[in-house]
């Protein structure tokens, strides 16, 4: 199992081909689906055939030091081994590393423990640190509050309110989306105000 990174409560690791199954259960809840598709039902070949090459997709712009190259992480419970979910950290420009989109989908279970905030610090840091990202971007629809919370304990701030038209229409949709980001210089910023000093690297 190739990990990415540890957190004190997570492990983010590369997805696989035996995941499969583990993407269903996260993709069959309607909750967890609200603010994606309305929750509406994923079939298992959708998930085979669409959604994990997309979990699976490298990007050599962000090999980095390590080899990783990865845009989604499988993440485990650090002491269980529970699968919880993923999150994203993918070049909004495949040859550029610049600008990644942050982005999280988690189990129910997961919920409500901070643990989106835990791994997106964590990538937020890798990516400033490590592999040369000068700003992180991150969108959710506009009445996802739970969404924007994460962002903005990550250290991401509101950018715009946005309209576009989607496949698919869901509750919620006619109030748009939002934008958060924050600069490589600001989180340097916010990093050293804190205490926490700066990251070394690119």
């Amino acid at each position: 199992m190739e990990r990415f990174l540890e957190t004190g409560r997570l492990v983010l690791r590369a997805f696989g081909p035996d995941d499969v199954d583990r993407v269903l259960s996260l993709d069959g809840d309607p909750d967890v689906m609200r603010h994606i598709n309305g929750g509406r039902p994923v079939s298992r070949e959708e998930i085979a055939r669409d959604t994990l090459p997309a979990l699976l997709r490298s990007f050599p712009c962000l090999d980095g030091a390590h080899g990783e190259g990865r845009g989604h992480w499988a993440a485990q419970d650090r002491a269980s081994g529970d699968f919880l979910g993923w999150f994203e950290f993918r070049p909004t420009a495949p040859d550029s590393a610049e600008e990644v989109e942050l982005g999280y989908r988690l189990h129910r279970r997961a919920w409500g423990r901070g643990l989106a905030t835990e791994g997106s610090r964590a990538l937020i840091r890798r990516g400033f640190a490590e592999l040369g990202v000068l700003r992180v971007t991150a969108t959710t629809m506009t009445v996802n509050s739970r969404s924007r919370r994460v962002m903005e304990k990550s250290g991401l701030v509101h950018v715009r309110t946005f309209f576009e038209e989607w496949p698919e229409t869901i509750e919620g949709s006619e109030h748009g989306d939002v934008e958060y980001a924050v600069s490589r210089e600001d989180w340097l910023r916010g990093a050293a105000a804190a205490g926490r000093g700066a990251p070394t690297g690119p």
